[in-house]
């Protein structure tokens, strides 16, 4: 067990959580095999979503900017007449991982599908096609996945840890070390503040470690 880990809170309609893809990408190759590194489902409120898709193009042209985009992101996939209602993806993702697609593969693809292709995945039929797609899963194995109380269960109780950090924004990332530090990010999306975090947590659970060789425990009293 790595003496770091690091936690990835993501959403899979979040555009910040797609702009931030890079980065994990980076920290990924760069630490795997000294960092453990997970990803887990941070459900957005109903309210977070836009209601139309002129407010969602607002958002992605201030976001698409800000990032520097060749590109816009494509609000196709927002429906007025489901306000709020786009849990069907997050649970296929997380559904993913009872078939072995614990990696980004299946997640990515459900995100690129809304929001580079406009697909309207906020219902269970199209975001089951997408993951299809992607993984070559059976579509009635994977859906009756996705719609069981237990992954519901895996995705609640996920989306209750990212708001028990007293956290808003996503993406974010958790840092944690077996001596007890604790680094949150929130709403960065850049790799930089993360490799810098996760260098120092590194430097200070080896010292920890080189101590505990020469002295072992400390004295019972």
């Amino acid at each position: 067990m790595a003496d770091v880990t690091l936690t990835y809170f993501v959403e899979i309609f979040s555009s910040w959580c797609l702009w931030a893809e890079p980065a994990w990408t980076e920290i990924k190759a760069r630490y795997a095999g000294r960092v453990r590194l997970e990803w887990k489902i941070a459900l957005m409120n109903p309210a977070d979503f836009p209601s139309s898709r002129e407010q969602c193009d607002w958002f992605y042209r201030r976001s698409g900017t800000i990032m520097r985009s060749p590109y816009m992101l494509n609000s196709g996939w927002v429906e007025p007449a489901r306000p709020g209602g786009y849990v069907a993806p997050n649970l296929v993702a997380e559904a993913g991982r009872d078939f072995g697609f614990n990696d980004d593969r299946l997640r990515l693809a459900l995100a690129q599908a809304a929001m580079r292709e406009g697909r309207k995945i906020g219902g269970m039929a199209e975001a089951v096609a997408v993951a299809i797609a992607a993984t070559g899963l059976a579509a009635a194995k994977l859906r009756a996945r996705a719609e069981s109380p237990e992954v519901k269960a895996r995705v609640d109780a996920s989306t209750a840890e990212f708001h028990a950090h007293q956290i808003t924004q996503r993406p974010a990332f958790v840092l944690t070390d077996v001596i007890g530090d604790k680094a949150v990010f929130s709403g960065l999306v850049r790799a930089g503040p993360l490799a810098a975090a996760i260098e120092s947590m590194l430097d200070d659970t080896a010292a920890y470690a080189a101590h505990a060789a020469h002295f072992g425990k400390p004295p019972a009293r």
